[in-house]
């Protein structure tokens, strides 16, 4: 239990890390939320949870390819947001990686990726 407990307080620190960095500079947060911390720690949880090599290595390629359909919701946010106002921004920006999502798993499912079942 106190293994669980440390594993979500020092991940739960990173998104306090990124919005208090993020409150104080633009760029630092962008910076700092870019870095693949989750990833690290996902990584480091798993191999300290005595997870097969196999398992460590799909999750980062798994990982690598879930990001890039994310990527245009990043690019849209700051354009939809004096449109939208915030709420409706994010809402747009999750239908949107949704669609985006979607859409690049059927590009790559000839290649022998499979992202959906």
């Amino acid at each position: 239990m106190v293994w669980l407990l440390t594993k979500y307080l020092l991940t739960a620190a990173v998104v306090v890390i990124v919005s208090e960095a993020a409150r104080r500079s633009d760029k630092l947060g962008g910076f700092i939320a870019a870095l693949p911390l989750v990833t690290f720690l996902a990584l480091i949880w798993l191999y300290l949870d005595k997870q097969p090599q196999a398992r460590i290595a799909n999750h980062a390629w798994y990982t690598f390819w879930y990001v890039v359909p994310t990527l245009p919701m990043f690019l849209l946010f700051p354009w939809l947001l004096p449109r939208l106002g915030f709420w409706l921004s994010l809402l747009a920006c999750a239908g949107i990686t949704v669609v985006c999502f979607a859409l690049f798993a059927w590009v790559l499912r000839p290649f022998g990726i499979q992202l959906l079942p």
